[in-house]
């Protein structure tokens, strides 16, 4: 069975719709095909010290992430074709690079392209399967979390997808696994270029003054929302963190974080649609974001008391409710977010919000990473998630009001 086999469902999708979600896949295993191994060739083939490697991963991230509000402010104004596009054709640019890239200055640069065409990319693509799954919503009766639960599981089908993709060429050179990564996002750009309509999203229009940053920053339930997804994206983040070095401690060896990281993939691509239909049919968005943030405290606080047993235990269960509180967290964000911002401005939103939430949990995970060898670290991020349940905004859509 294929990955993208699990997402199928009874329920219509459209041509726009099946081409996100399908690209989301296809970005995931191009991606994670390459990134995943570039700190080791960084440090080895290239010989970079440690403190450079972290710097050069560092501004991968920043930007990616920090940059989301330009895509997305940019997907407002052009549409997300062109975005969409430029971001494909600047990924295949930074991956071949890459590939050749044997100083400290190719490097650097290479990775930035690679990180600003997904800042150009991701927004432009999130925004727009959540425009299309609410006009789903509204011509068919489909909830709208229904189609970003399956965008969600596409993502992680194509993480599961990529790493043993790119594990299976790096067996010959790290330069092969770039190629390949470029070459997907090639098929990626293709398919854009032929099947994305010219206009799907919202077409360029005339901003008014204070329709900007300065709107972003005032709109007070889109705040909240943030801060409640940022409380969950530094949470989630401790797989990287946490997980390496608890497993150290329990087993002396990192030999099993692999098959853990796959399990959360596996776990994701096989529970979020079933789970998103239950969540759908009993709660609200605003329910569904709480009780996802406190599976995810409940995670720590388990984890912190069954680590003195020793073994796999609290590793794997950690996993499994980080899992769990992710496939509730993510797609109810995503629904809920297009009814507390203008639609007009929809990429702006989605691009503040992870640009801002980003911003939170690297500010965040300095003090976790100073904790990670105390005892108090699993309270502590417990509480994270207990703040991040009480951040989320009270006020519901007269649609969601409806429901149990």
């Amino acid at each position: 069975m294929s990955p993208l086999s699990t997402l199928s469902t009874r329920s219509p999708l459209s041509p726009l719709a099946r081409l996100l979600i399908s690209s989301q896949f296809a970005f995931n295993v191009g991606f994670f095909a390459v990134l995943p191994y570039l700190a080791d060739h960084l440090s080895g083939a290239l010989g970079l010290g440690g403190w450079l490697v972290g710097l050069v991963l560092g501004l991968r991230t920043f930007s990616q992430q920090g940059l989301f509000v330009v895509g997305g402010a940019l997907t407002d104004r052009y549409g997300p074709r062109p975005v969409v596009l430029v971001g494909c054709a600047l990924r295949v640019a930074g991956f071949l690079w890459l590939a050749w890239a044997d100083s400290v200055g190719a490097v650097v640069g290479a990775v930035l392209l690679v990180g600003f065409a997904a800042a150009l990319f991701s927004p432009a693509v999130e925004s727009e399967v959540a425009r299309e799954a609410v006009r789903l919503e509204e011509v068919s009766g489909v909830p709208r979390t229904r189609v970003l639960a399956r965008f969600s599981a596409g993502g992680q089908a194509g993480a599961l997808t990529g790493p043993v993709l790119g594990a299976l060429l790096l067996q010959g050179q790290f330069r092969v696994a770039c190629l390949a990564g470029a070459g997907v996002f090639a098929l990626v750009l293709a398919g854009h270029a032929r099947l994305m309509p010219r206009r799907a999203g919202v077409r360029a229009v005339a901003r008014p003054r204070g329709d900007g940053a300065w709107a972003v920053l005032r709109n007070r339930r889109f705040l909240l929302l943030t801060l409640a997804y940022a409380t969950y994206l530094l949470a989630y983040n401790q797989l990287y963190l946490a997980l390496p070095a608890e497993l150290d401690r329990a087993t002396g060896s990192q030999a099993a974080l692999g098959w853990l990281f796959a399990l959360s993939s596996a776990l994701v691509v096989a529970g979020q649609l079933p789970l998103e239909r239950w969540a759908a049919r009993w709660w609200s968005w605003r329910t569904t974001v709480r009780f996802g943030l406190g599976v995810t405290g409940v995670a720590f606080a388990a984890a912190g008391v069954l680590r003195s047993l020793g073994g796999l235990w609290a590793c794997v269960l950690f996993v499994v409710l980080l899992s769990l509180g992710q496939m509730l967290v993510s797609p109810a964000v995503r629904a809920w977010l297009p009814d507390l911002v203008p639609s007009e401005r929809l990429g702006l939103y989605t691009g503040a919000m992870s640009s801002l939430a980003g911003l939170g949990v690297l500010l965040g995970s300095v003090p976790a990473g100073a904790l990670i060898t105390t005892p108090w670290y699993w309270p502590a991020l417990a509480g994270v998630a207990v703040l991040g349940v009480l951040a989320v905004p009270r006020a519901a859509t007269a649609q969601q009001a409806s429901r149990p």
